[in-house]
């Protein structure tokens, strides 16, 4: 077995791991209302980060590129209430042209 994928395992038994922390942690236990507005408020921060990293950045550099094209045209279709599978789409498909060319 190669180093790589010594490490791959390795990756997955502590990612299992630590989802697993959670829900053996909290048991069947609610959150107290304060947490859970936390949680609320840091899901939708989190995911905008997200993809404003993996559109814009590049390394330790910010770029504009066709995916940023991309996520404008996701930005439009959401804003004409598009389903999203439909907004999802037209946000592959106008990279993916504008890539090829």
């Amino acid at each position: 077995m190669t180093a790589t994928w010594v490490t791959i395992g390795l990756l997955t038994v502590g990612t299992v791991a630590i989802k697993a922390v959670g829900p053996v942690v909290l048991g069947g236990r609610d959150l107290p209302p304060r947490r859970n507005g936390v949680v609320a408020r840091t899901e939708p921060a989190l995911l905008a980060a997200l993809v404003v990293g993996e559109t814009f950045g590049r390394g330790h550099e910010l770029a504009v590129d066709e995916s940023a094209i991309g996520l404008l045209a996701a930005a439009a279709a959401l804003a004409a209430r598009l389903p999203m599978v439909v907004v999802v789409l037209i946000a592959a498909v106008v990279t993916a042209v504008l890539r090829a060319l």
